[in-house]
């Protein structure tokens, strides 16, 4: 069985990050998906429109989904000793990165394999926060 693992915020769950559940499990047996804790979105700087509970069971409803669980750490080499998976998707944005660089030796090392998906390049998180944001300032605006 080729047990694959991803990871992300799920915020606003898109068609993007649908895409992209529904290429991974096509490549493995056995979909666990790590969803970003809102102590760890904040670790970056940046908050969730979506609490963590909520996100974890979107996800865990998708269908190509097996297996949600909580990524309360940005360390994938941690989550590969508590699940042992075969293979790991990310996105392309990381590809080459100094980070990632250093995730394909250690994890070459036990035989695990990193696949890199195109980052998508429609809707994001990021800009229906921003659209959002937008549209509720013309919105108070033309209530002044």
């Amino acid at each position: 069985m080729v047990i694959g693992y991803t990871t992300g915020v799920f915020d606003l769950f898109h068609i993007g990050h649908l895409n992209m559940l529904k290429n991974a499990k096509s490549l493995c047996d056995k979909l666990v998906v790590g969803v970003t804790t809102d102590e760890l979105v904040s670790y970056k700087h940046k908050q969730a429109v979506i609490p963590f509970e909520e996100r974890l069971e979107i996800v865990r409803n998708i269908k190509f989904v097996d297996a949600a669980i909580p990524q309360d750490s940005m360390d994938k080499f941690e989550a590969w000793k508590k699940i042992k998976f075969d293979i790991m998707f990310v996105g392309d944005d990381w590809y080459d990165t100094e980070k990632w660089n250093d995730y394909e030796e250690q994890f070459r090392k036990v035989n695990v394999k990193i696949i890199y998906f195109p980052y998508y390049k429609g809707t994001s998180s990021t800009l229906i926060n921003e659209t959002l944001h937008n549209l509720r300032g013309k919105l108070q605006g033309s209530q002044e």
